[in-house]
């Protein structure tokens, strides 16, 4: 009888250890191993995760770069006589390229990392927030065609 007590006394105990502030996890020496979903009855609340999958990073680094190239190309296009749509971006370039520039990839990399962090969030049936990345690089591919297209016009004089 005493026996059958101390097993429901250890299971009732936390068996996590304490970590310290700055731990080799925290530090990113070393990673974590999880990468889905810890139980089945967790689905609902957000899940994150300790490691990424590979083509989530692809995913990132390829929107990134073709947020650089629409600053580019935005800039190319301006100098060939466009005018820019967003009156934000507009000030920022006004004020100066640089700005412009940073603040654009600034902005697009805070977004990317919080819709990582995020990634595996439910938003409705059958929708993550992971669809989103790919919907931002889509959209990207789709504008960076379209500020192409823009630039051969101007090029033939159109």
């Amino acid at each position: 009888m005493t026996d059958s007590i101390a097993v429901l006394n250890i299971r009732e105990q936390e068996r996590r250890q304490e970590m310290p502030f700055f731990c080799a996890y925290h530090l990113g020496i070393r990673s974590g191993r999880r990468m889905g979903e810890r139980r089945i009855t967790s689905r609902g609340k957000p899940v994150y995760v300790d490691r990424y999958a590979g083509h989530l990073m692809l995913c990132a680094i390829a929107v990134l770069f073709l947020s650089a190239m629409d600053a580019f190309l935005t800039l190319n296009i301006l100098a060939n006589g466009g005018k820019e749509l967003n009156w934000f971006m507009e000030v920022l370039i006004e004020d100066s390229t640089e700005k412009f520039v940073a603040f654009k990839l600034a902005l697009t990399s805070l977004a990317l990392v919080m819709l990582i962090i995020h990634h595996e969030v439910h938003l409705f049936r059958g929708i993550r927030v992971r669809h989103i990345n790919y919907s931002v690089l889509a959209g990207y591919a789709i504008l960076i065609g379209y500020e192409l297209w823009l630039i051969a016009l101007a090029m033939n004089g159109y």
